[in-house]
């Protein structure tokens, strides 16, 4: 717990919090004990509100809808695994014995509500300015990559478009996988009606989307 705290930035004054927003619902039913759930349902709110107060406050030339896509950007299963990892949370994790030898402290969607349920230990801890702390110093980074890259939703753009013809259907698939485990480069092909319109590498099957899209606007001159 001492280790966390040093890394999360914040001592607790209870840290029986601390150990609740790590305990799995796997290892709640063996030790009889309470989930993070509740705490993760909390710390959602805190976020998505410390998030939009704060892109409201800093980003004040860009409009509504933008703001939206980079707010769920910001707080999406894939955003709060990254910062989870940063914090080394998953050998933190209180799983319980199945979980664990399945891989449960690698799992993304078990990484994201732990990392929410420490929002919300911190913040029944210390107060709204405490939590609001914890989760800038994850999002600022993040926000100012995004926006170094000129964020864009290439997929959402290519879907706005294509939705104005009922007729017509958008789909991705992978069709080549490259590399060892920890490092492979996806390959992708975006379909308008089964004909390939873009063809994107990337790092990841999300990044390689996003760049089979952006290849099918520009070859729809957008």
């Amino acid at each position: 717990m001492k280790e966390l705290m040093k890394k999360i930035g914040y001592e607790f004054k209870n840290e029986a919090l601390l150990e609740n927003a790590l305990s799995h619902s796997s290892y709640a039913n063996e030790k009889h004990t309470k989930s993070n759930e509740r705490l993760e349902f909390l710390g959602d709110s805190v976020l998505s509100l410390v998030t939009a107060e704060y892109l409201f406050g800093h980003y004040l030339h860009i409009p509504e809808g933008e703001l939206t896509k980079l707010r769920a950007s910001l707080v999406c299963e894939q955003a709060l695994y990254s910062f989870a990892l940063n914090l080394g949370l998953g050998e933190h994790l209180l799983l319980g014995k199945g979980e664990k030898m399945t891989g449960g402290d690698k799992r993304p969607s078990i990484l994201a509500d732990a990392f929410e349920a420490v929002i919300a230990a911190v913040y029944l801890d210390g107060g709204y300015e405490a939590a609001k702390k914890h989760i800038l110093n994850f999002i600022v980074p993040e926000i100012e990559q995004k926006r170094s890259v000129k964020f864009e939703d290439y997929k959402t753009l290519l879907q706005e478009i294509i939705q104005q013809n009922p007729d017509e259907m958008v789909e991705y698939r992978v069709t080549d996988e490259s590399g060892p485990d920890h490092n492979k480069t996806f390959t992708v092909e975006v379909t308008l009606n089964h004909n390939v319109i873009g063809v994107g590498i990337g790092k990841s099957k999300k990044d390689a989307e996003q760049k089979a899209a952006s290849e099918a606007l520009k070859l729809m001159g957008k």
